[in-house]
């Protein structure tokens, strides 16, 4: 019997979604299909033009594919991201994502193309279809970054080798390449800046942290205030200095503005594992993870260290335990050595001859 897949519940049902809607749009498109113009279905894709009396499309278009390609590498990313995220979150987290992750940037992406419209007066503009998993895609790569900043993907035998914060810029590249080619559209473009944006603005700002599990309370701190979730750690170590410059006068602007809420010092601490560690203190949980990780480092260069050293050098044998003095009896033949006891002490006096002698 094949083993059952383990899919959380979240996941499951975009997955579920993701097939039904794309093959009922695919099987709609291929009706209608024509070769002058192009066939959309604005209540399930969104359409400026058309979408606006369907206003579930600003959800719903995030889970339709064009083409066999997308369709593809959306029912890989889900699988495999939902699974993992789901399971490091929990359900209600990870539905709470995903709402930010794809109705923001549908949005953003929506009045983006709207403006192009009212700017150049092209009515093309209103007629791109928003759809696809790109928002998800991206957001999704954002929130690996967070999760496991410092682990490194090596590809090909080791010939290229990339730290996960990479990989949305990689992916942000990859997808305005293919916007200028029919397998995406124009709306790719915005999608995916949108995407990236929105998702790193809400786990960096938003999103509740985990309080400490032995002890039942909510959560009060929120966002990721670690080095390691920084905007310019998502670039090039040459460029750094110069994203990081920009980013703290966007930052700055963000919080006058009140889109942003400044970091307290405690939540600085507690993303560097400084907190001291109270029973019940909010946060202590990601502290005590901190701390453990960086003793797991620690013994494991201790352990490298060792196995580059050389094989260990043998121990001493341990010195003899001093003991008394041992005394050996052996009997004489015919004669039968009287029975000692354990703690018995036998007195034998003198004889008259030896007193004698003496």
């Amino acid at each position: 019997m094949p083993p059952r897949l383990n899919i959380p519940p979240i996941t499951r049902i975009l997955l579920i979604v993701l097939v039904t809607q794309t093959f009922l749009s695919g099987a709609i498109r291929y009706r209608q299909w024509s070769g002058e113009s192009d066939v959309v279905v604005p209540y399930l894709v969104l359409v400026p033009q058309l979408s606006l009396i369907y206003p579930w499309t600003f959800l719903t278009t995030t889970l339709v594919e064009n083409n066999v390609f997308t369709f593809g590498i959306a029912g890989i990313t889900i699988f495999y991201g939902g699974r993992y995220l789901e399971r490091a979150w929990t359900s209600a987290e990870f539905a709470k994502f995903l709402l930010v992750a794809s109705l923001i940037p549908n949005i953003l992406c929506f009045g983006t193309l709207v403006v192009l419209f009212a700017i150049t007066g092209d009515m093309s503009w209103t007629l791109t279809t928003i759809n696809g998993t790109i928002p998800l895609q991206i957001s999704f790569l954002v929130a690996f970054s967070q999760l496991v900043p410092a682990h490194t993907v090596t590809l090909f035998k080791g010939i290229v080798s990339m730290r996960v914060p990479r990989f949305p810029l990689l992916h942000m590249l990859v997808v305005i390449l293919l916007a200028l080619t029919p397998i995406l559209s124009a709306a790719s473009f915005f999608l995916v800046i949108n995407g990236f944006m929105t998702s790193w603005i809400y786990l960096r700002f938003y999103k509740s942290a985990f309080p400490d599990l032995e002890v039942s309370q909510t959560a009060t701190l929120r966002g990721d205030a670690s080095e390691t979730f920084a905007f310019s750690e998502f670039f090039p170590d040459p460029i750094k200095p110069f994203v990081a410059a920009f980013s703290n006068e966007v930052y700055k602007v963000f919080v006058a503005l009140r889109i942003c809420t400044p970091f307290s010092q405690a939540d600085v601490s507690a993303s560097r594992g400084e907190t001291v560690m109270q029973r019940g203190t909010p946060g202590s949980a990601r502290a005590e993870a901190e701390r453990r990780r960086a003793l797991a480092l620690k013994a494991l260069d201790q352990r490298l260290h060792a196995a580059t050293a050389g094989p260990p050098k043998p121990k001493p044998p341990p010195p003899p335990a001093v003991a008394g003095p041992s005394v050996q009896i052996q009997p004489q033949p015919n004669v039968q050595a009287p029975a000692i006891m354990l703690g018995e002490t036998n007195y034998v006096p003198e004889r008259e001859e030896d007193k004698d002698n003496h």
